[in-house]
């Protein structure tokens, strides 16, 4: 473990941020583990101070005896309220990539190495879980948080704590470890027909569909390419149609970033929505975007591998 500089170790961040990230385990020691007394805690010693004040205004022994008992009372829960987290090893665990707008669940390793049994321990991120641990004995908890954004998704600090035994105090650690989760583009929400572009050739450029593939039309729907419109029916005034094209399907299907429309966001969505389909039919695709070219495949590994460079775009 690193030592701190006095400067780093009475940084006030230090106290609910926690300390540098790490990726290795965490043992929760005197460094790490702080209390102060809780809204009970604090009335508590209110009531210790207004026995203190009768005592001393009517000289009562008995009194006198109440106050000391539990003002010890007080201060031996500071001890057993140190040893409720103290000795627990802490270690990050995997964390499945989501898709936008989903929960991230972060998965958080817990060792109880010690012949004491910890009660009531709790973790915060978002939300908050409680358990009990026996003597030597290990738990697995996943903390969740909410994720908007596609791309990388970081854990923020996660508290460990607990009031045990009598609620008096608050013994807290907070936390940072690398966790972070992979986030995919939302999948876009309207049914959306795979592209028709079925060949290598078509993604470059070399060859363009002819007149012969024109198959008819149908009413526009989100997510169609703007190329596929039917400007001479809109000009026309008989609504917004889209073209479509027959022809024979090829064993290769490209997903073509030029083959969607709208914002970076939406063709991202649409590119993720074909992805799905496209696995799901069993098909061979392939993946264009700006800058990335997966070459057409199939299978849960091919999928994650275009799930990923969209996420990443």
């Amino acid at each position: 473990m690193n030592s701190l500089s006095l400067k780093d170790r009475f940084r006030f961040s230090r106290f609910f941020r926690g300390e540098k990230p790490v990726d290795g385990p965490i043992e929760l020691n005197q460094r790490r583990i702080f209390i102060l007394p809780s809204a009970p805690g604090f009335g508590f010693v209110i009531l210790i101070f207004l026995l203190l004040l009768i005592s001393f205004v009517y000289n009562n022994n008995l009194a006198y005896l109440l106050t000391f008992l539990l003002a010890s009372i007080f201060f031996v829960t500071i001890l057993h309220s140190y040893q409720s987290l103290s000795g627990l090893v802490l270690q990050q665990g995997h964390s499945a990539p989501v898709f936008a707008g989903e929960d991230a669940a972060f998965e958080v390793l817990i060792y109880n190495q010690t012949a004491t049994a910890r009660t009531q321990v709790q973790l915060s991120l978002e939300s908050t879980l409680s358990l009990d641990m026996a003597p030597f004995s290990n738990s697995q908890v996943r903390l969740q948080t909410r994720t908007s954004q596609r791309g990388w998704h970081y854990a923020n600090t996660i508290t460990c704590f607990s009031f045990y035994p009598l609620g008096l105090f608050r013994a807290w650690s907070p936390l940072r470890f690398n966790l972070k989760t992979l986030v995919y583009p939302k999948p876009w929400q309207y049914p959306l027909p795979l592209p028709q572009t079925l060949s290598g050739a078509a993604i470059s450029g070399n060859t363009k569909r002819g007149v012969d593939d024109f198959a008819g039309v149908q009413t526009y729907y989100p997510g169609a390419s703007i190329k596929s419109i039917h400007w001479k029916a809109f000009a026309k005034q008989q609504g917004l149609l889209v073209k479509q094209y027959s022809g024979t399907q090829g064993s290769e299907l490209w997903l073509d970033y030029e083959e969607t429309s709208g914002s970076v966001e939406d063709r991202l969505s649409q590119l993720c929505r074909w992805v799905l389909d496209a696995e799901q039919q069993g098909l061979i695709y392939g993946l264009t975007v700006p800058g990335i070219r997966l070459p057409p495949d199939h299978g849960k590994t091919h999928q994650l591998k275009c799930l990923e460079a969209l996420a990443l775009f």
